[in-house]
């Protein structure tokens, strides 16, 4: 059974800033992540042009994340099939990434986003058929939340209290009860995972699991973009393509593959979007 789940995650961010604190984000994260064996290894990241989404930002990843597997999934797979393979195509404000396992070539996951000015009151952005609105189940992340689990852990839970936080340059802060009703600015990060793993035995199991690792994975990255306010604020695109560049050199050093990542422009033909970007 296909799981679809939209998770909503309020951010007290404008639609500029939040672009700027996404892909500072994730290149910290991915640094942090990243050491010895095991990490994220960068193939392309580069430019595209696309039909529907328009001009944007494509990446391709290779995650090596062994340590992370759940150890009833060893008995189905060896670690080394266990390696994800992750394309996204970043046409801000919208984004699509891809999830697949080479080890299971059914396995499928999918990450939408549309990122909205509002505070997650919009209740079908992806305008999806009655069939989807009743698959689909919706829960709102509030990053002030001081609830955590064992994959907030595996991810690696953030240690600022953001019912405390309050930071030096722009003087937003704290997140108390209440703060997304009346939060300026504001902006919402609406994300639909779809996840499909049709084995028998096993595969409903990894379902669940894989959306539970996606919600912390969505709360945890979402604080820190809060947390790390001060760090990015002020930066802008074309500055933070210069640092991706170097950090993805980096990461594969790290990973002992010195090739850098490919920065080259692309087409909707090189790349597989035309084939995956349907939404779910």
């Amino acid at each position: 059974m296909v799981l679809i789940k939209e998770f909503r995650i309020v951010m007290p961010l404008s639609l500029e800033e939040y672009e700027i604190a996404q892909m500072y984000m994730v290149m910290k994260m991915q640094q942090q992540s990243t050491s010895g064996n095991e990490g994220v290894e960068v193939l392309q990241n580069r430019p595209f042009n696309d039909a529907e989404f328009g001009e944007g930002q494509y990446t391709s990843k290779i995650y090596h994340l062994q340590s992370k597997v759940p150890t009833w999934l060893t008995k189905f797979a060896s670690l080394n099939a266990l390696t994800m393979t992750e394309e996204s195509w970043n046409a801000y404000p919208k984004c699509r990434s891809v999830i697949k396992c080479p080890g299971f070539s059914k396995f499928f996951l999918t990450v939408d986003t549309i990122h909205k000015a509002d505070n997650g009151c919009s209740e079908n952005v992806y305008d999806l058929s009655k069939q989807q609105l009743a698959a689909r189940q919706v829960e709102i992340i509030d990053i002030a939340s001081a609830a955590s689990d064992y994959w907030s852990y595996i991810v690696g839970r953030s240690t600022v209290d953001l019912s405390k936080f309050k930071s030096a340059r722009t003087g937003r802060g704290p997140l108390l009860n209440g703060w997304k009703d009346h939060c300026s600015p504001v902006m919402t990060a609406y994300k639909l995972v779809t996840i499909d793993v049709p084995y028998w035995g096993f595969g409903r199991k990894l379902e669940q699991t894989l959306m539970a690792g996606e919600r912390a994975l969505f709360l945890e990255s979402h604080r820190n973009c809060f947390a790390w306010i001060d760090e990015w604020f002020g930066l802008t695109t074309e500055m933070m393509r210069e640092l991706e560049q170097e950090s993805d050199y980096s990461l594969n050093m790290k990973l002992g593959r010195p090739c850098s990542a490919d920065q080259s422009g692309i087409t909707p033909e090189e790349s597989s979007l035309g084939d995956e970007k349907s939404m779910a």
